[in-house]
């Protein structure tokens, strides 16, 4: 009897690679903690899970945290020599969010690094108060399908950063009650340049 019990408990590791069902947080180590809360709390509408001395477990929706900042003195901001992460980016549900959420933080003082129309996508850029980068975007298209189609074509091949835009012109157009399709549209102009490095401190 314990035989057959032993054998119905046995399984077999997979040796697929297996695809991550869930992007899960980030951490950021820093010495200027309290301002970063509160730019993630502005920008992002974070809120606080738990804190203590050493990290702060940050979150936007049932996530147990979206984002941890770990406390340690005396840190040193990347320079342009430093490699590392470029930027972390966050889909919201449409362009009328992406606007609204570019003014609310405007009126803050946390202005965009730089705007810019993807083909595939319209993204706000932001820097927090360490340098990090942070896009705010939204998907031009009404699929996943049909953006990532955006990606084979000879016009991405041509620019694949884009094109920057004003997003005071589009929020007026918006407010106008242009259709979303027309500001979901590339603008024209030249290539925008490849992303800077973050500056320091």
């Amino acid at each position: 009897m314990d035989t057959v019990i032993e054998t119905a408990r046995r399984r077999t590791l997979s040796a697929e690679p297996a695809t991550p069902v869930l992007f899960a947080h980030f951490v950021l180590r820093s010495s200027n903690v309290q301002p970063m809360i509160d730019w993630y709390s502005a920008v992002l509408n974070m809120r606080i899970v738990q804190r203590t001395d050493y990290i702060c477990f940050l979150t936007y929706d049932d996530e147990h945290h979206r984002l941890g900042i770990v406390n340690l003195a005396g840190l040193k901001a990347p320079d342009d020599k430093t490699s590392g992460l470029a930027h972390v980016a966050y889909t919201l549900a449409d362009i009328g969010a992406l606007l609204s959420t570019w003014r609310r933080v405007k009126a803050l003082g946390i202005e965009p690094s730089r705007c810019i129309h993807h083909g595939p996508t319209v993204s706000i850029y932001y820097r927090d108060p360490d340098g990090n980068g942070v896009e705010l975007q939204v998907d031009r298209y009404p699929t996943k399908e049909a953006t990532a189609a955006y990606f084979q074509t000879e016009a991405f091949r041509k620019n694949p950063i884009g094109v920057a835009f004003d997003p005071e012109v589009l929020a007026k157009a918006y407010e106008a009650g242009a259709p979303e399709s027309e500001l979901l549209d590339m603008p024209d102009g030249p290539p925008a340049a490849p992303q800077s490095a973050p500056s320091p401190r």
